[in-house]
């Protein structure tokens, strides 16, 4: 009998799952509630996931090669995109959420993957395999799946993962908004991802604005402390925007969550969890997009070795693997964060932080190339005696926030 892989979500990481078990001969099936509204997400891609997923640059809205950081008194760092050996590939792409899931759900389909537009209501995991029954989004019927394991990718607020009986994760809330903006003024932003800090835009986290094919989109990101303020804190950075928004046309206003910390286990009897639907997202950026990719791919090439022996014990190899990749990134991110975002004069210091050459360097070297890029000992002190003078500059004269001044 034929063995068969249920993946709940075709967003980028399900259909990911279902390219690489379809690439290995598994029937897959992808399970997706919501097949015409865009997901919700700031876009941003490294170049690294067009090399290892072959992926067509068409699908790149705008090549990014300056982040600007702009800290809570003003201080701008313009920190160019750029690894220590610079090549044609160093730029953060930008793309949209319905043309980039589109197009990989698309591949998914085109290599045999079904798709089901239906919303899964109910999951039952047992010794001889899974049953799920979902509603169907045609015609509102309910209908009933077997198969042998399910994949959640499911996003944040992951159905998969409450069936399951797992814990929900705490989570961030992000709301963007989509502006049209006249030629002239969409010229400032084209190769350019700006980020914002200060208490009234975001006490934790960042606000944004990122370029896109034909508009910009500016938003905020807030942690669960925060979130009954998310509209407000969007209200705030539109203000501070105000003159360079003149002219624009509001497109969409969108809003969607982050989980903030992974799942305790990313694998189970029979069942295995991806993307933000198993908590990974990393701190400090947010960066979802290729960790959802890379979780759904990892996830699959693991469960084609033990579709006989679907065992926790044999999928978790898939958490094994994935934290002696990526662990010392996500440990030092989160604490990057909490460092980086805990108050306003750390915010100067983060922004002072990155214009050092050499933190811009190993910041790209990482991001590119999705691995903690070595520093040697002599730029390891370089580096800290930098941050150190920063701390004692802006805690001993500390900076007047933009809001403040007259």
């Amino acid at each position: 009998m034929p063995q068969r892989v249920l993946i709940v979500g075709a967003s980028v990481g399900g259909a990911m799952a279902a390219i690489t078990l379809r690439g290995m001969g598994i029937e897959t099936v992808l399970l997706e509630k919501e097949l015409h509204k865009p997901k919700p997400c700031g876009g941003a891609v490294p170049p690294a996931a067009f090399r290892e997923f072959d992926l067509p640059t068409s699908l790149i809205d705008r090549k990014v090669t300056i982040c600007r950081l702009v800290s809570p008194s003003g201080q701008e760092a313009n920190v160019p995109v750029a690894g220590t050996n610079p090549t044609e590939h160093d730029y953060v792409a930008m793309v949209r959420r319905e043309v980039f899931d589109g197009f990989l759900r698309e591949r998914a389909q085109q290599r045999g993957a079904e798709l089901i537009h239906g919303q899964l209501n109910g999951l039952e995991v047992g010794a001889a395999g899974v049953r799920a029954t979902y509603r169907s989004m045609a015609d509102g019927r309910e209908q009933t799946i077997t198969a042998d394991v399910v994949i959640g990718a499911d996003g944040a607020y992951s159905p998969t993962a409450r069936l399951l009986g797992l814990p929900p994760l705490p989570r961030a809330i992000a709301i963007q908004e989509r502006i049209a903006l006249p030629p002239e003024a969409m010229r400032e932003w084209q190769d350019t991802a700006t980020i914002y800090l200060g208490r009234e835009l975001s006490p934790d986290l960042y606000s944004w604005a990122f370029p896109k094919h034909d508009h910009l989109a500016i938003g905020i990101g807030t942690g669960p402390a925060h979130s009954k303020q998310a509209k407000q804190l969007l209200e705030n950075l539109k203000q501070r925007l105000a003159p360079k928004l003149a002219g624009g046309r509001l497109l969409l206003r969108e809003a969607y969550a982050l989980p903030m910390q992974p799942q305790k286990y990313l694998a189970f009897e029979r069942a295995m969890l991806v993307g933000d639907a198993a908590g990974l997202v990393t701190h400090t950026s947010g960066e979802g997009i290729y960790w959802a990719m890379k979780s759904g791919q990892l996830a699959a090439q693991v469960l084609s070795q033990y579709l006989d022996t679907p065992t926790a014990a044999n999928l978790r190899t898939y958490d094994r693997l994935w934290w002696q990749q990526y662990g010392t990134m996500y440990t030092f991110l989160r604490g990057l964060q909490k460092w980086g975002y805990g108050n306003e004069r750390q915010m100067e210091v983060f922004t002072e932080m990155c214009r050092n050459p050499d933190v811009q360097r190993l910041t790209f070297d990482s991001y590119m190339h999705k691995t903690m890029a070595p520093a040697p000992w002599a730029v390891q002190m370089k580096m800290t005696g930098d941050i150190l003078r920063s701390q004692v500059r802006n805690y001993v004269r500390p900076r007047t926030p933009l809001r403040d001044l007259p």
